[in-house]
């Protein structure tokens, strides 16, 4: 399975970020490229514990929403609400710069994966408390899936 603690798996997402445009049309949902790449920033700023997010509640247990989401072969749903702290819509960190918003993310992918690493994890709003695999697991997923709206 692929994740961010495998090189290969990590130099793929970041080929295929660099593929990515402002003009990149989008597959589906509502974000724009450059939306998008703040997006995934966000997500990273949260994984490390820079950003912060309230616990999301629905009706299935962390763990089990956890193992389908990292572990299942079910792909992931287009259009799943995310939190709003990450939400572009709504809290998201706004679009600046393109090349420069790219750079950060690159930036934050190299942090997450860097050994020793500088940072805790904290809890996943829908997930709860993760292990390093699973938590590098959703770093790859959460970019396939959005690389995979914008075709790259």
């Amino acid at each position: 399975m692929k994740t961010l603690a495998h090189v290969k798996d990590k130099d793929e997402i970041l080929r295929r970020l660099q593929s990515i445009e402002p003009s990149t049309p989008r597959r589906w949902g509502r974000m724009s490229a450059h939306q998008m790449i703040c997006h995934l920033s966000d997500g990273y700023k949260m994984y490390i514990a820079e950003r912060k997010v309230k616990p999301a509640h629905g009706i299935v247990p962390p763990p089990v929403l956890r193992w389908i989401a990292l572990w299942s072969s079910m792909p992931w749903p287009r259009g799943f609400p995310t939190v709003p702290e990450l939400d572009q819509q709504v809290n998201g960190t706004p679009p600046v710069q393109f090349e420069a918003d790219k750079r950060e993310l690159c930036g934050l992918l190299d942090r997450l994966t860097r050994r020793p690493r500088d940072f805790e994890w904290q809890p996943h709003p829908h997930f709860g408390q993760m292990s390093e695999e699973s938590w590098m697991r959703l770093a790859y997923l959460h970019a396939n899936h959005h690389l995979h709206q914008f075709g790259a």
